[in-house]
This record gives structure tokens, sequence and C-alpha cells, in this order.
């Protein structure tokens, strides 16, 4: 990816994303870079992805649905039930058909920002943290303590966020994707089994 390719589709993001949903992912893009440099991560990829993790966020809710339908992408029944949650499946469509991405690995963090997924890669670990800790963001539980850990231990820092995720939405209960369940049991038995082997 080349500097001229990330200096277009940041203006691509600022003419297509309202005002605050624009800062939030430059604040994004910049946290994402940090992280890259911190873990050993390519700054590159985790830049674009980062640029690119919200850039369906400008289609409503009944668009989102229709266009799932058209491209013949899945719609679950959490995601009917609240549409802005395709925005992460169409956002990894319009990154490898509009913006001609062609890395897998950034259009999977793309994907997966919002719910995760177990095994995630480097990169969709840094996205995905990246989305909650960025500068803008000021309002999430144990925010202050997810920042320095980030920079610490990006394991930790994932599954501190997926657990206040499921904490929050347990008075919503049907608005909780099974996803992001599954991540949470998928890294908490990861650090049991590898805190079991350090014994």
């Amino acid at each position: 990816m080349k500097n001229t390719d990330i200096r277009k589709i940041r203006k691509s993001m600022e003419k297509s994303l309202e005002e605050k949903r624009y800062e939030h992912t430059l604040g994004v893009a910049y946290t994402a870079a940090a992280l890259a440099m911190c873990h050993g991560a390519s700054v590159e990829s985790a830049e674009l992805a980062g640029l690119l993790h919200d850039c369906a966020k400008g289609m409503d809710e009944e668009k989102s649905i229709s266009f799932c339908e058209k491209h013949h992408i899945g719609i679950t029944d959490v995601e009917r039930r609240k549409p802005q949650l395709l925005h992460a499946k169409v956002g990894s469509f319009l990154a490898m058909n509009t913006y001609k991405v062609r890395d897998k690995d950034v259009i999977n963090a793309i994907l997966n920002h919002t719910t995760g997924r177990p095994g995630m890669s480097l990169l969709e670990k840094i996205i995905f943290v990246a989305d909650y800790i960025e500068p803008g963001r000021k309002q999430a539980p144990h925010l202050a303590e997810i920042r320095r850990l980030a920079f610490q231990n990006l394991d930790n820092a994932l599954q501190q966020i997926l657990e206040d995720t499921i904490l929050y939405l347990r008075d919503f209960p049907d608005d909780i994707d099974p996803m992001t369940e599954k991540t949470l049991e998928y890294y908490r038995k990861e650090k049991m089994d590898k805190e079991k082997s350090e014994v």
C-alpha cells in the first residue's frame, strides 16, 4: 500500500463520513499504527484497516440490509434486529470492491472489528482494540487501564474489552452478538491454558 493510496482513502473517508465519525476514524488509524509499532505488525496495514474500519457507517439501516441482500452477504438474527452491526460486513465488502484492498488480513480486521472472533490475527486484535481506546473515546469502563494494557499485553486488553462489552449488554440480551460471547470464551480458555502450562 503506497502512501498516495493511504492519502486518497483518507480524503475519501473525509468526504463520505460525518465529521465526528471521521475524527473517530483518524483516531483509530493513528492508534492502530502505534499499536502495530509496539507489537510488531505492519504499520501500513494497521493504518489502512483503521481508516476503512467504519467506511460503511454512512449507510443507513435499510440500505445496509438491502445492500447485504443484493450482494448475498449473510445477515444474522441479531443483525436484523440491530442493522447498525452490519457496517463491519458491508465495510469489508466495500474495502475489497470499492477501495481495491487485496490484503485478506486487512479485510478480516474490518470484518471482525465489532464482535471479534476466535483465533484473531495480530492485526485483527489491533483494530478491535484501537476502535475501543482511540483518543476520542471518552466513556467506557476501565478505559484508562485498557489503554495502558493495550501497549503491554494486547490479549489481556482484548479480553477486558470483551468482558466489559458483554457486561454492558447484559441489560440488553437481544443485542449481544453470539460471536462476541464465543470470542470471549475462546480467549478466556486460551489464557487459562497458558497459565496452566506456565505452572
